[in-house]
């Protein structure tokens, strides 16, 4: 296998001029776990014991593949950065992972898998017995662009059960990405229990029936739908993930996108001008005009739902939403409009400022940081709080040039639920056109951003919203290959501008990735477009060229 086909792109690969050849892998091979790496090594045994159908017994010796913490790696590269050598030129290791820290020993591994070629990604041997398992001769050095790689799961709208999330784990630490952010209520859904406030899974986390398409499609699919994370299935999670150095960055999106929590406690929402009781939990797409009360008894309550996200979140970032949250309700409400008055604010921009300000205290009294949705800027920015940009860049420059953390993921290029082709083919062909190359050719950081503004930029994030992704393979379909080539922008130091980045190279390196994505069960998008079963043409009633869905 070519070294140059890894994904993402390594800063730095050499080969042996002197001495080409390969390191086999066999019976006698050992894993030697240095210290700080016993967890890396344990992960390694198991993944490509698997594959191999090797023993890789733990221990030193002359065929060692010897996995530790170097601090040189960490100057240079940072503690994500590794140096991977398969050629011997490290004295006591047939194979060496070096890495910034276990986080960076682990990306190493990561490559050591690509080289081993994609059957190495298998959960069982499927070659003849005694097959090579060749490493070439090569040194790697790497490291990353930025510290949050993200994506985004949106497991509110269609719910995706525990085993699907932690595939995408998997999937995430093999592209070498670092955070999963979970959508985990909106109004179609409330996806995390949460002990004190049983009706919130008990009412919120079903609904009746379904959209079928985006919210201009004249179907339905009347199947009830529903499903949610126990605190041991979201523990689970949690600890899988950071098994792997995946960060769990859990949203509970307030004061909009509530309706589902308002159908399980009706005190929630603006009484005094909707009749509450009546609302059920939302069957439908967009923007909902149903958000929360300004009121005391609102905050207790969400202060109690995250005092037991936090004990189930370790994170330091908990997602707070804060968009698309409509005002008619609190202009019109008597209650809302005292608010409004006591707390001498402008208007509702501010009283959404207020909410969002109470809660970036709230969490940081406890150690932890409000990050929401660009809308957390009107009104004013919460002291403290990071920004998601997913309206464009906008936001995302006001916020760093006002020295707020920015998660760059604007809609126009990193919704993978928008289509990823032009007509009508695609399964639902909703929002911009945005291919693989137009990923690859997604920039997190904005060129006008000074040095100190853009050291303010902390990552990306593609999204995946899940409107129109009503299974594990459409979510696959729409993810795939796209998130590939986001990986690499979000990994690659060393990537060119825009118009430079040599996409033909990317294609090519795919090929052989598209085999690794088949060796992990992955449901991608052909090449080629959508094969003849998987279009679904007119579902969504909507102009093929028409704007972006509000999510």
């Amino acid at each position: 296998m070519d070294d140059h086909d890894l994904i993402p792109a390594p800063r730095r690969t050499a080969c042996r001029a002197d001495s080409p050849g390969y390191f086999s892998l066999d019976e006698d091979t050992t894993v030697d776990a240095r210290p700080g790496t016993e967890g890396v090594a344990r992960l390694l045994r198991a993944s490509l014991g698997a594959a191999t159908g090797l023993p890789l017994a733990p221990g030193a010796g002359p065929r060692a593949i010897v996995l530790r913490i170097g601090p040189d790696v960490e100057r240079e590269y940072g503690p994500e950065g590794y140096r991977l050598s398969t050629d011997g030129s490290v004295a006591d290791a047939a194979v060496a992972v070096e890495g910034g820290s276990a986080a960076g020993v682990f990306w190493g591994v990561q490559t050591l898998r690509q080289l081993l070629g994609p059957d190495a990604h298998r959960r069982a041997p499927v070659g003849p017995p005694g097959r090579d398992w060749d490493l070439p001769y090569v040194t790697v050095e790497d490291g990353p662009r930025f510290p949050w790689r993200g994506l985004l799961l949106d497991v509110a709208r269609h719910f995706l059960p525990k085993d699907d999330v932690l595939r995408y784990v998997d999937l995430l630490a093999a592209h070498k990405l670092n955070v999963l952010h979970l959508h985990l209520t909106d109004d179609q859904g409330w996806r995390i229990e949460i002990e004190r406030h049983p009706r919130l899974t008990a009412v919120g986390a079903w609904r009746a029936r379904t959209k079928h398409g985006h919210r201009a499609s004249p179907l339905w699919n009347d199947t009830p739908h529903g499903g949610y994370y126990t605190h041991a299935d979201i523990r689970e999670i949690v600890a899988y993930a950071a098994e792997r150095h995946v960060r769990v960055v859990p949203e509970i999106d307030i004061p909009g996108h509530a309706q589902a929590a308002i159908a399980a406690y009706p005190h929630l929402g603006n009484t005094d001008v909707v009749d509450t009781a009546a609302l059920r939990v939302w069957d439908s797409w967009g923007v909902n005009p149903n958000v929360l009360a300004p009121t005391d008894a609102t905050l207790r309550f969400f202060e109690g739902v995250l005092e037991e996200v936090l004990d189930l979140f370790p994170s330091p970032f908990v997602h707070l939403g804060g968009d698309e949250c409509p005002k008619d309700q609190w202009k019109a409400s008597p209650a809302a409009q005292a608010r409004i008055a006591e707390l001498g604010v402008a208007d509702e921009d501010g009283l959404q400022s207020w909410f969002v300000r109470h809660f970036d205290r709230w969490l940081a009294e406890r150690g932890r940081r409000l990050i929401g949705w660009d809308e957390i800027l009107e009104g004013g920015l919460a002291p403290g709080a990071a920004v998601s940009s997913w309206r464009g860049y906008a936001g995302g420059i006001a916020a760093a040039e006002a020295g707020h953390d920015v998660v760059m993921c604007p809609e126009q290029h990193v919704y993978l639920d928008h289509r990823q082709a032009p007509g009508d083919d695609e399964p639902v062909p909703i929002g911009y056109v945005r291919t693989l190359e137009d990923v690859y050719r997604f920039e997190p950081l904005p060129p006008q951003l000074s040095p100190e503004a853009a050291a303010h930029v902390i990552g990306a994030q593609a999204n995946a919203w899940t409107e129109v992704m009503d299974s594990r393979s459409r979510v696959d379909y729409q993810v795939f290959p796209r998130l590939a080539a986001f990986a690499e922008v979000a990994w690659c130091a060393g990537l060119p501008a825009p118009a430079e980045r040599d996409f033909a190279d990317f294609e090519r390196r795919m090929t052989a990735h598209y085999a690794r994505l088949d060796a992990l069960g992955v449901d991608y998008r052909p090449p080629g477009g959508p094969l003849p079963w998987q279009r679904r043409p007119g579902v969504t009633g909507r102009p093929a060229e028409g704007p972006p869905p509000n999510v």
